[in-house]
């Protein structure tokens, strides 16, 4: 069984962080900047009720007499109270015989087009362990996106305001930096394992690396986009933000509506009508703000069981980033056209250059993550070089069609009609898996959860393969 070490920096990096912004919300209150120290407050009290509430619900502490444990989540204690759980279940293991386990299949990635079925045992503690993992990556999700970038955006904008940057605002601004970086690598190895549920995915360091980087170089550029923009125009940058924020929230409802399929009722058993929509437009408001700032490798779809599309679609993805491309050149070209006598101590036309360049390395890195790093990239129908090329021929397709009607005197030419039918490039970049029947699915973004009560029989989210008690 492996150290719960990514529950420790999850904890960690929560930690400190609220401990800077808590300390640097005294320096602003000192100072008397009342609007900069509420801000910082709203960042960091927001996302961490919100923790609270993501680590109560998932282990279902409301249906227990466990008064003591909400008790220490209304005093936003609760994620160092589960780690020093998680380690202690940890040490535990192998010390106390389990009283029954449970069998679990998966299938291993295909060598010479063939795929072999593994059973594995997996004891109670073993599972509570994967159930706290579970929770904890969603935690991170949610504090780097809707916590830290947020945070590291306004302390930016104060730092280019003030012409400076001090000590304990330079300390919250690197680690809510790394809080997001480590957020969206997360939401990235949580969207191969749900996408890849019925295969045992093992994501090696050279994986790791690339999506470090190319989430580095991505959210960073992004977040001195936005602050360049917004120090020479604030008025236009609510307007540039609330657009973007909204497209991405209402999309999925958008595509739920065209579907007409039916209201999900299975997120959570217990959860009223009322209830599973506060869920939905928090998952959305969630999704808004990761696209915000990055791309979201978990896309989100309210007609499915599992509110995650499970389809690697290259086309949006490459959709994303030419548009996100233009976007960042855009606010760019405002700014160096606005810009004031602030900025003459440094050269505006290289800094430009500089965050395009950036913003350029961190697609580079996402290219050698999907071509050469990924774990499941021989379940690609085709490559990632394919996918884009593939997207760019059909892009070509539908420009050439606009084009289509001829003119040669002021009027059209009417031709004969061809006996041959052009038809676009197929998507062939939509890779699917097989999806597995799922009994109860509320969780949306994560790897396999087990229950931590008495039944190991069933996992949480009930796609953690086909389970089976047995006598130990």
């Amino acid at each position: 069984m492996r150290v719960p070490i990514s529950i420790f920096v999850s904890v960690s990096l929560f930690t400190a962080e609220t401990t800077a912004a808590l300390y640097l919300s005294s320096t602003y209150h000192s100072a008397g900047d009342r609007i900069w120290q509420g801000l910082t407050l709203l960042f960091t009290l927001v996302p961490s009720v919100l923790v609270q509430l993501t680590l109560t619900f998932i282990h279902r502490d409301l249906s227990r007499d466990r008064p003591l444990i909400l008790l220490l989540h209304i005093l936003q204690l609760g994620p160092i109270v589960r780690c020093l759980e998680a380690f202690c279940i940890y040490g535990s293991v192998g010390r106390v015989e389990e009283p029954y386990v449970s069998i679990t299949r998966k299938k291993q990635m295909p060598r010479r087009g063939q795929s072999e079925e593994v059973e594995r045992q997996v004891g109670q503690a073993e599972g509570k362990l994967f159930t706290h993992r579970a929770a904890f990556a969603r935690t991170s999700v949610i504090q780097a996106f809707l916590g830290s970038a947020p945070q590291l955006t306004l302390q930016l904008y104060i730092c280019v305001l003030q012409r400076g940057v001090s000590i304990g605002r330079g300390t919250l601004m690197v680690i809510s930096l790394l809080s997001i970086v480590y957020g969206a690598l997360r939401c990235n190895i949580l969207a191969i394992k749900i996408k890849y549920d019925d295969y045992e995915v093992d994501v090696r360091p050279m994986a790791y690396v690339c999506i470090f980087l190319w989430r580095s170089f991505e959210i960073a550029t992004r977040v001195v986009v936005l602050v360049l923009f917004s120090s020479v125009l604030q008025l236009w940058v609510l307007p540039v933000v609330l657009l973007n924020f909204l497209i991405f929230f209402l999309y999925p409802w958008i595509l739920f509506w065209l579907s007409h399929s039916p209201f999900p009722e299975n997120i959570e058993k217990t959860l009223s009508r009322l209830g599973t929509t506060i869920v939905l437009c928090l998952l959305t408001f969630l999704y808004a703000g990761i696209n915000m700032f990055c791309w979201s490798a978990v896309q989100v779809k309210l007609s499915d069981p599992d509110l995650i599309n499970k389809s690697q679609n290259w086309y949006r993805m490459a959709v994303y980033y030419m548009l996100r491309f233009v976007e960042n050149a855009s606010l760019l070209l405002l700014w160096y056209i606005f810009k004031t006598d602030f900025y003459n101590f440094i050269c505006a036309p290289l800094l430009v250059l500089q965050l395009l360049v950036a913003y350029t390395i961190g697609i580079f890195f996402m290219l050698v993550f999907y071509q050469f790093c990924h774990p499941c990239r021989r379940l690609f129908s085709s490559s990632m070089s394919q996918g884009l090329w593939d997207c760019s021929a059909l892009l070509c397709f539908k420009c050439n069609i606009s084009e289509s009607p001829n003119r040669t005197t002021g009027k059209a030419v009417r031709e004969p009609p061809s006996p041959h039918i052009i038809e676009a490039p197929s998507d062939r970049a939509s890779d699917t898996c097989d999806d597995m029947p799922n009994d109860t699915t509320y969780d949306v973004l994560d790897e396999t959860v087990y229950d931590t009560g008495n039944d190991m029989d069933t996992g949480v989210n009930g796609n953690a393969g086909v389970s089976e008690p047995c006598n130990a």
